[in-house]
């Protein structure tokens, strides 16, 4: 069995919006099941799927971010081996069109598992991880968004994720290789207008992104502080430890845990040891794709 799922983003995705957010989780699904139908690791496929969705500026990562409150773009990744449990993440990183792959050399080429900052970007180039310019990250519906929201004296609060509207295309992927051998990432420009700085549940381990080869993986999107109150991967993964593997079940459990205990809204995608998918969102729409060997065809909604 080999499996992928993919998201890009839980929100309320305008109708005008949902033929882009389709087809660019068809594509990115498209780009990691070609890794692992050739053999490749769950590692490569994740990573494949994900830069697919940092270069398409329809989504909050990479090219198309939103800007923070001082008109930067500032990303956050993460990426989990459920083999080794070894993982890598960067948060409030300037000038890397694809954090998912500084995320990655941190984990296979460090010590670390989380550097932020001034510190990811000089690792970058220590490594080779190109880096570009602020230009290179920016689109105008962004500018747009941030002079509006400039004139609005606000940043995102919780009030602003309640009203469903708050844009939010955090993208992530997990999947299942040949080997028996499960990963998980997430990739996220954060929330528009955010104070320089901030930092939501897509980098941190446990909170946006999880894989242990014995139950599954998880990646997460949505309003971060909620999915980082609840450690939203890592309690879903919990969930299917003790409910038999069922991804679907816990998936929908972890969402209903994020409601109740914090007033949370967001999305999640899940699979479990055996390649089965979960995906469950109290937000409109979510973006999201999968394909697992059982499957003549891949299934894409939104």
């Amino acid at each position: 069995m080999i499996s992928l799922v993919v998201h890009g983003g839980a929100w309320d995705i305008p109708d005008d919006a949902v033929a882009a957010h389709k087809a660019g989780v068809q594509q990115a699904l498209k780009a990691g099941w070609a890794v692992l139908a050739k053999g490749g690791t769950a590692v490569d496929a994740v990573e494949a799927a994900i830069i697919l969705m940092e270069d398409d500026e329809t989504f909050d990562a990479g090219r198309g971010s939103f800007l923070n409150a001082a008109g930067e773009v500032e990303l956050d990744a993460s990426i989990m081996d459920g083999r080794t449990f070894k993982a890598g993440a960067v948060a409030a990183v300037q000038n890397i069109l694809h954090p998912i792959t500084l995320a990655r050399k941190i984990m296979e080429e460090s010590e670390h598992v989380l550097l932020v900052g001034m510190g990811a970007a000089r690792f970058a180039r220590e490594h080779g991880v190109a880096t570009c310019g602020q230009d290179d990250l920016i689109v105008l519906r962004e500018i747009e968004r941030w002079r509006e929201a400039q004139r609005g004296k606000k940043t995102p609060t919780k009030s602003s994720f309640k009203k469903k509207k708050m844009a939010h295309d955090t993208v992530g992927a997990v999947a299942l290789d040949r080997s028996g051998n499960i990963a998980s990432g997430t990739s996220t420009g954060g929330t528009p207008n955010k104070y320089p700085g901030r930092v939501g549940d897509s980098p941190l381990i446990g909170c946006g992104t999880y894989a242990d080869n014995a139950v599954g993986g998880v990646s997460t999107s949505g309003w971060g502080e909620a999915m980082i109150k609840v450690v939203m991967a890592k309690t879903i993964i919990d969930r299917m430890g003790v409910n038999g593997g069922d991804p679907e079940q816990a998936s929908v459990e972890g969402i209903k845990t994020l409601e109740r205990k914090v007033d949370g809204l967001g999305g999640v995608i899940a699979l479990n040891a055996a390649g089965k998918i979960g995906v469950a969102f109290n937000t409109p729409r979510m973006a999201r794709g999968y394909m697992n060997s059982e499957m003549k065809t891949p299934i894409v909604a939104a």
